[in-house]
């Protein structure tokens, strides 16, 4: 498979965990504690459901970027 696949990333503050989806690959949702531990499921994640889903991954090797996005706010330090 040529085209890199984009998997979006979110911190979900109430569930303390990475949250990570795709328009890329037909339901993809997962979830982890650490972006490190993210990854590590996308790399098995991304290719069952590519093949579930009739994409065919050729059995090569599957590029995917992973974008993040954390929202928070900052304060002004005291002069």
């Amino acid at each position: 498979m040529d085209k890199l696949i984009e998997v979006k990333a979110f911190w979900d503050p109430e569930a303390k965990v990475w949250v990570a989806e795709s328009e890329d690959v037909p339901g993809l949702v997962t979830e982890a504690d650490s972006v490190d531990t993210l990854v590590e499921k996308l790399k098995m994640l991304i290719p069952e459901l590519l093949e579930e889903n009739g994409l065919s991954t050729d059995g090569g090797e599957v590029p995917f970027k992973l974008v993040s996005e954390i929202k928070t706010v900052s304060y002004p330090q005291a002069a």
